[in-house]
């Protein structure tokens, strides 16, 4: 079935605080604001586009590379192309190491064919200046034609697609598909801290390792990673639904992820975690965070139990050796893990994050409920970009890295 999938995923890849500066006097000497401005643009008809002259302070990156992080004050605000598309005024993002990553050019040559392939409008020959982020909480200031659940001035959070421009900057674009309204309960600080990572542990969790409510109290799950920004979110997901949960972290971060609602913690600082995990029952999911696959079975026999992976080789594999012999090179692995697993009756699964509005209201509903809280390590305001990147590549964070974009001193 993964087979099928990465081939299906292999052929379709062809159909695949600045702002008070920024003033205008207005016909009675009045000051206006570049929102205000942009607000007066609500929606547009088949063949229109916000073409703004306007300018916004964003971080681009001119070539891949640790220190080409360069503020840009005159940045052309982001035009709503597509009908389906909702420009945000963005009042905080997060970061997460795939934008750590992606500075670096992971992920380029894949990435690059999907914006080729796809037509990226945001993109004129050349993927730079290009700016990361892939998550963001703001405001709505003007949307496409089609647009009928959002409106000018709602709240909303979501995320940014890897083929699109991103959301360190003071505006955004996002697709309906990739945003939703913004739990009631969170300000945007703590908003913007949860939709990648939510949205990747659902698709881990839910959309591949085929969890639901129903199943969970019934089900033992096993999380890597439990203190870090994926692992918070999927701990308090699984214990809100009532499955058993054990997950790992290092000593210092032991009462955080029991308060998470973990059942077990194993401190990998000072207990060997596969003698631990061994001396359990077995486990019905293992979610891999990390990458560590363990080196002796851990899940149960003969009831479907799956090995879910979020550390893929595929964009690594795809970057060394270009698509088509990346793509092989990939499904040879995955290949090899699946058919190792089988012998057991189990399976070994692939995730990727998934951009799904849906998912992202039932978390907003799970946060709003108080079955999820955002867990926030740090916040740097939005001059302090590279210093927030820093942070992360350093890692052994405690949830997630915020950017308070309306913080500019």
């Amino acid at each position: 079935m993964m087979m099928l999938r990465m081939s299906k995923l292999y052929n379709n890849i062809s159909s695949l605080k600045l702002l008070s500066n920024n003033f205008k006097t207005g016909a009675h000497g009045s000051r206006v604001t570049l929102v205000q401005q942009l607000l007066q643009c609500r929606s547009f008809s088949d063949g229109e586009q916000t073409s703004f002259s306007h300018r916004m302070s964003a971080w681009n990156i001119y070539s891949y590379g640790c220190d080409q992080m360069t503020l840009s004050k005159t940045t052309r605000v982001p035009s709503v192309l597509d009908p389906g598309d909702v420009l945000v005024d963005v009042h905080a993002a997060s970061v997460n190491p795939i934008d750590v990553m992606m500075r670096d050019g992971y992920g380029e040559k894949l990435i690059n064919l999907i914006r080729w392939q796809l037509g990226s409008k945001h993109f004129v020959g050349s993927e730079f200046p290009l700016i990361l982020g892939r998550d963001f909480s703001g405001t709505v200031v003007s949307v496409g034609k089609n647009v009928t659940s959002f409106q000018p001035g709602d709240e909303v959070w979501g995320v940014v697609g890897a083929h699109n421009q991103g959301s360190h900057a003071q505006f955004c674009v996002a697709s309906t598909k990739e945003l939703c309204h913004k739990p009631s309960t969170l300000t945007h600080i703590e908003a913007a801290s949860l939709p990648y990572v939510a949205l990747t542990a659902w698709s881990a969790l839910c959309s591949v390792g085929e969890i639901t409510q129903q199943k969970a109290p019934n089900l033992r799950v096993f999380i890597q990673a439990g203190s870090g920004g994926i692992g918070t979110f999927a701990v308090q997901l699984m214990s809100a639904w009532g499955a058993h949960v054990t997950s790992t972290c290092s000593t210092d971060a032991i009462d955080l992820v029991r308060s998470l609602g973990a059942n077990v913690v194993i401190d990998y600082k000072t207990q060997n975690e596969e003698d631990e995990l061994r001396q359990m029952d077995g486990f019905h999911l293992y979610l891999d965070v990390l990458g560590k696959k363990p080196s002796r079975n851990v899940l149960k026999n003969w009831c479907n139990a799956k090995y879910v992976t979020i550390k893929t080789p595929f964009l690594e594999d795809t970057d060394t050796h270009g698509v088509p012999a990346g793509f092989l090179r990939s499904a040879g692995s995955l290949g090899c893990n699946i058919l190792e697993n089988l012998k057991n009756g189990q399976s070994y699964r692939w995730a990727f994050f998934i951009p799904d509005w849906r998912a992202l209201r039932c978390i907003g509903q799970l946060v709003d409920n108080g079955q999820i809280k955002p867990v926030i390590d740090k916040v740097f305001p939005f001059h302090q970009l590279p210093h927030a990147y820093n942070h992360v590549e350093a890692g052994h964070s405690r949830g997630k890295t915020v950017i308070d974009v309306k913080c500019t001193e």
